[in-house]
């Protein structure tokens, strides 16, 4: 006989909360820069832009991570099945 499938798992879908990590990171960079004067120079390294970048993407992680555990059905969700044990598989 073949593997039974005895139902369902609601899991969280992990590979699309990676967008949800980057979206969350680009606003809280936004929001905390946005009243910088635009003044970029690729050429030159700007510490306070690389603190600030790895703040939000801390603090994005951080709020995801909360959100996770107390509210996992805020996010995508897919079915995992489970399956039955049959007479093969239980050892004699």
């Amino acid at each position: 006989m073949g593997i039974e499938v005895g139902g369902h798992y609601e899991r969280i879908d992990f590979p699309k909360l990676g967008p949800s990590l980057l979206i969350a990171s680009a606003l809280i960079l936004a929001i905390r820069t946005a009243r910088r004067a635009a003044d970029y120079d690729p050429h030159l390294s700007n510490k306070d832009l690389e603190k600030e970048i790895d703040y939000a993407i801390g603090l994005a992680h951080s709020l995801l991570s909360k959100l996770l555990s107390k509210h996992d059905s805020l996010f995508p969700q897919k079915k995992e099945p489970w399956y039955q044990a049959t007479d093969e598989d239980i050892p004699q």
